[in-house]
């Protein structure tokens, strides 16, 4: 018999571990990853690129909504390569604008839908389980410390600029989760039903066993 191909929802803010950890449980069950955050930068890269400002809603959301967006390891938007470039502490700030956009999220949520429709991925963000899969069949929600997620930024050597302190991240860390936090549209949220899972100080293995067994539960 087959298993059921689930849709797996995982939520948290940044340098909670969740990009790590989707990547890992996806890779293990052969589905498809998406990191929806990366969609989030990959407009306002593009907003960046093509002269729109991002505090002009319905530009963005027109932006957004003709843009060809690939997001599957690698990030495309109009065929430019923006994988390394979206990862910068500028785009950091320039998304947290774009995903205050309720024009713009309405557009990019669409989108995270039709990707996940079939089942058979794992999705990470901070509202997949909240609003973008709200009946998805499993629902975690990653934390840890806001030191913790301090650290394991200053080490990922993903971003740039790479020597930037472990203080001056925090704080940058800090000011997103306001904005995420307190934004009227899809606020970063705990779904009721989402299993919190504070990773501070737990390897990354430990973790992705304990989801592992979460989603062997739901087959």
């Amino acid at each position: 018999m087959n298993e059921r191909r689930l849709i797996i929802a995982i939520d948290g803010p940044s340098g909670a571990g969740k990009g790590t950890i989707a990547r890992t449980i996806a890779q293990r069950l052969a589905y498809r990853h998406i990191d929806t955050g990366a969609m989030y930068r990959a407009v306002a890269w593009l907003a960046g690129h093509d002269g729109v400002d991002l505090d002009d809603p319905a530009a963005v959301a027109t932006l957004a909504a003709s843009a060809k967006l690939e997001v599957n390891g690698t990030v495309y938007i109009n065929g430019h390569d923006v994988t390394a470039a979206i990862r910068t502490p500028e785009i950091d700030r320039a998304a947290a604008i774009v995903a205050r956009h309720a024009r713009v999220r309405g557009v990019l949520v669409e989108r995270q839908r039709a990707y996940g429709r079939d089942g058979g991925i794992v999705m990470e963000g901070r509202d997949i389980g909240s609003v973008v899969f709200p009946d998805a069949d499993l629902k975690i929600f990653l934390d840890a410390s806001p030191e913790e997620r301090a650290r394991r930024r200053a080490r990922d050597e993903s971003r740039a600029p790479h020597d930037m302190a472990e203080e001056s991240i925090a704080q940058e860390l800090a000011a997103r989760d306001t904005s995420d936090r307190t934004r009227t549209v899809s606020p970063l949220t705990k779904a009721e039903d989402a299993v919190y899972l504070d990773t501070t100080g737990t390897s990354i293995d430990d973790v992705v066993s304990r989801v592992l067994d979460l989603i062997a539960a739901k087959r």
